[in-house]
């Protein structure tokens, strides 16, 4: 295959890019052997690029490619599937899940056994819709409520933990299975006092000492059910663990807590930390991830974060975001080693703020 140099304004799509194009950045814009989209000519133009260096394409003649379409046809079906659903049906079915568990939750407070058949019947249809539909995760802080935390929580978590043990490549069941025990992790603070679960200002170290022990509450409430694997069940009791023994409530580390657990970890940690709370203000979710992958490094598993940041911040060009100083634009540009750190040309301006080396201000949220 040969290589030549086109204009910029002669690139159409498909066409391959032989060689990394740098515009005084630490990363190339784009990098060899990149297949190019309409998204990368907006690039090219936002950078001023005049010529690019592609791999020339046998050409592909009109009857060899009928006869490819023949032997590849396109499935209907196929692609209904993929039209996603709207927003707000999925922030119904979500709003209702939530209801449900808390009316659930209430009679775990009046001593009632849990109903872990009814829980799951709750929670498998939400779990499976944002299985499919992954980009929604980024907006579950933004339908929560400080007033029904807790509630929103448990739900968020189930929801989170799936869709990271479908990201590692888990089967089905045990995504479904780690769901349902997310969603569970937290039926234990229905033993805990109201005046502690519900105290707007920060807790004392008793009262958080009182709160520590919802995880073996828990644990005791789903222990005898038959619809929990034993790992699953193991999971709900270690979800406060950390791989450094930091967490509770046994204090275990690295080898001692199962990977599982660290899921249901990490989908408590990032969803409480992007969620408003009444003693608490929301953070951005690119910002948490990278909290969790920097300020946080050896408490979680790094395979783990890394499912989190594919689901979560996964930024494309094109894709129009909010700045965490308030500031609307669009990426251009997303860094290989730096995803949560793209290239915004700002709406307001056109100009071209680079988040690498504008650490003070992170990415927000996506604007759908």
């Amino acid at each position: 295959m040969t290589e030549t140099y086109i204009k910029t304004s002669d690139l159409r799509p498909g066409l391959v890019i032989s060689e990394d194009i740098f515009v005084n950045t630490i990363y190339p814009i784009l990098r060899k052997n990149t297949v190019v989209s309409p998204e990368h000519l907006e690039v090219l133009h936002v950078f001023g690029v005049k010529t690019v260096k592609i791999h020339e394409r046998p050409v592909v003649k009109r009857e060899e490619a009928h006869n490819l379409d023949q032997e590849n046809p396109v499935d209907p079906d196929d692609i209904l599937s993929k039209i996603p659903m709207k927003q707000a049906d999925l922030q119904t079915n979500y709003s209702e899940a939530v209801q449900n568990y808390k009316k659930e939750f209430m009679g775990w407070r009046a001593g009632i056994r849990p109903d872990i058949a009814k829980v799951r019947s709750i929670v498998i249809p939400l779990l499976e819709i944002f299985i499919e539909q992954k980009r929604m995760l980024t907006i579950l802080n933004d339908m929560s409520d400080p007033k029904e935390y807790m509630y929103h929580h448990s739900i968020a978590v189930g929801i989170l933990a799936s869709a990271i043990c479908g990201q590692m490549g888990f089967p089905k069941g045990q995504v479904l299975q780690l769901g349902l025990a997310g969603v569970l992790a937290d039926c234990g603070m229905a033993k805990i006092d109201t005046a502690i679960t519900e105290k707007a200002a920060f807790l004392t170290k008793n009262e958080f000492n009182e709160v520590k022990k919802h995880t073996v509450y828990s644990y005791q409430m789903i222990q005898d059910t038959p619809l929990l694997r034993q790992e699953m069940k193991l999971a709900i009791l270690q979800h406060h663990e950390r791989l450094d023994g930091s967490g509770y409530p046994r204090g275990d580390k690295m080898g001692q807590v199962s990977i599982f657990s660290q899921v249901l970890a990490v989908a408590d940690v990032f969803h409480a930390m992007t969620s408003e709370r009444i003693h608490r203000s929301k953070e951005s979710p690119f910002k948490v991830i990278e909290m969790i992958k920097e300020e946080e490094f050896g408490k979680f598993d790094i395979k783990v974060v890394q499912a989190l940041l594919d689901l979560v911040g996964n930024l494309s060009i094109g894709t129009r975001v909010e700045l965490t100083n308030g500031e609307v634009g669009e990426v251009v540009f997303v860094h290989r080693d730096a995803r949560l750190r793209p290239m915004i040309k700002k709406s307001e301006d056109g100009t071209i703020l680079d988040l690498t080396t504008n650490r003070h201000i992170a990415v927000g949220k996506v604007l759908t």
